[in-house]
């Protein structure tokens, strides 16, 4: 074996390391984020013992809430990359299809997928653990309205990234959503965050979903004060989302669209 030609093939690896978003995500990103997740929902855990009620029911709900997030986020930015990778981006946008049209398509068909996707795992947390997320009755509505509105803006905002800077940060296109999965309060209460983390999490309207998850499950209550508050900052951070990803294919378009396929 010959020492010279293995450092040759580690360095040229090390080197793309350098230029690769998603090399540097897949080594430190992740990690990262699973640590600081389940990091603080295992200390909610050992400071809450037995005293908070239906802890198998809020984690196991939590975990199919956020599928939903993400599904939202998914469709827009991964089918973006699609029409990327295949080449296929300015003839997309040379035919009479408009840009809200395109969004609205890709809205439709992560709706489609996600509602698959929830009922499936819905029907596989009744089987495998007897938890029935059935029983939020008509509260599924809300819910999943507001989730995905969240999803809808956070991938307005990474395909609105891409559009204007290529493929080189395509690896937000399955990291963005989850950089506000610490902020979320998924599986536990914002109250177990840091200080300056609660900060966030107030100004995330995902959190507020999940706190008013919890109420439900573990008094029953309906979560109007979380409803509306999750549904007023949806909707700014959506109206934002909207401009910026306009603006950003107005300037990719100025650019032009074919240095996207390259």
């Amino acid at each position: 074996m010959n020492l010279t030609r293995i450092k040759g093939i580690i360095l040229r690896h090390l080197f793309l390391f350098k230029h690769s978003w998603e090399r540097v995500s897949d080594s430190f990103y992740w990690p990262a984020m699973d640590i600081v997740l389940w990091g603080l929902t295992s200390l909610y855990i050992q400071k809450s013992q037995n005293q908070v009620s239906g802890l198998v029911m809020v984690f196991l709900t939590g975990l199919i809430f956020w599928q939903v997030v993400w599904r939202g986020q998914y469709e827009l930015t991964v089918n973006l990359l699609e029409e990327l990778w295949n080449q296929n981006m300015v003839n997309v946008f040379c035919s009479p299809l408009k840009l809200s049209e395109w969004v609205t398509g890709m809205i439709g068909l992560g709706f489609i997928k996600m509602l698959g996707s929830l009922i499936f795992a819905i029907v596989l947390t009744l089987i495998l653990y007897t938890v029935n997320l059935f029983s939020f009755g008509w509260l599924l509505i809300p819910f999943l309205i507001l989730l995905l509105m969240s999803g809808w803006w956070v991938g307005l905002l990474v395909s609105g990234a891409i559009v204007r800077f290529g493929r080189q940060i395509q690896t937000l296109a399955w990291a963005g959503v989850f950089i506000l999965a610490p902020f979320s309060a998924i599986y536990y209460p914002v109250s177990a965050l840091p200080f300056w983390a609660q900060i966030i999490a107030r100004m995330t309207p995902i959190s507020y979903i999940f706190e008013g998850m919890r109420k439900v499950v573990q008094s029953g209550k309906i979560p109007i004060f979380e409803f509306l508050l999750s549904f007023i900052l949806n909707l700014v951070y959506l109206v934002i989302s909207v401009i910026v990803f306009r603006q950003a294919f107005a300037k990719s378009k100025e650019l032009g669209l074919s240095r996207l396929d390259d």
